[in-house]
Parts: structure tokens; C-alpha cells; sequence
């Protein structure tokens, strides 16, 4: 299954949730890998971690996880504005 992983793919917890960061580095020879969490940086996560791979997506097993790495995963959205709206992409804007 690890061999399928790619740079860039998109982390998760759970398939159907929202992305928490990013496959940064595939560390060949070792069981592990390095991924980037938004707003925490980089954590080095065992291969034993990883509970599936499919469609440029590695999902991890939380209860797999350290402490450290779940806690930096809950916080992944803490800097997103709440009120935030996004514009509606569907009528052409003002001219």
C-alpha cells in the first residue's frame, strides 16, 4: 500500500473529511513518511500510520498517532475565519 503514496497527496483522518495537510516527503529505506499539518508543520508519521491510500489520498489511523500529532491535527482549521463566505461562482460579477 505505501508504495502507492506520492508527494503532494492530500492527508486525512477519516475519507469524507476535509484534508488536515500534505504528504512533504517519502523517506525510501525507513517505514515513514513526513507530512505537513496546516498550522503545525512537519511530523514524521510511521508507515504503520497509514490505515489506506487511494485516489492521491493517504488516510491516517488516529488511534495510530501520537499525542503530539493529534492534537496539531484538531487544530489544522484554528486559523480559518469563521465568517468567511465564499463568493458565489455562479453569477458574473459587477462591472
Amino acid at each position: 500500500m505505501h508504495e502507492q503514496i506520492r508527494e503532494g497527496f492530500m492527508v486525512f483522518v477519516a475519507d469524507g473529511d476535509e484534508g488536515v495537510g500534505s504528504v512533504r516527503e517519502i523517506r525510501h529505506g525507513l517505514p515513514e513518511l513526513v507530512i505537513y499539518i496546516e498550522n503545525a508543520g512537519d511530523f514524521v508519521v510511521s508507515l504503520s500510520a497509514v490505515d489506506a491510500v487511494h485516489s492521491g489520498k493517504v488516510i491516517l489511523a488516529w488511534d495510530r498517532l501520537n499525542l503530539r500529532l493529534q492534537n496539531a491535527i484538531a487544530h489544522a482549521r484554528d486559523s480559518e475565519d469563521p465568517d468567511y463566505v465564499a463568493p458565489d461562482q455562479g453569477e458574473p460579477e459587477d462591472e
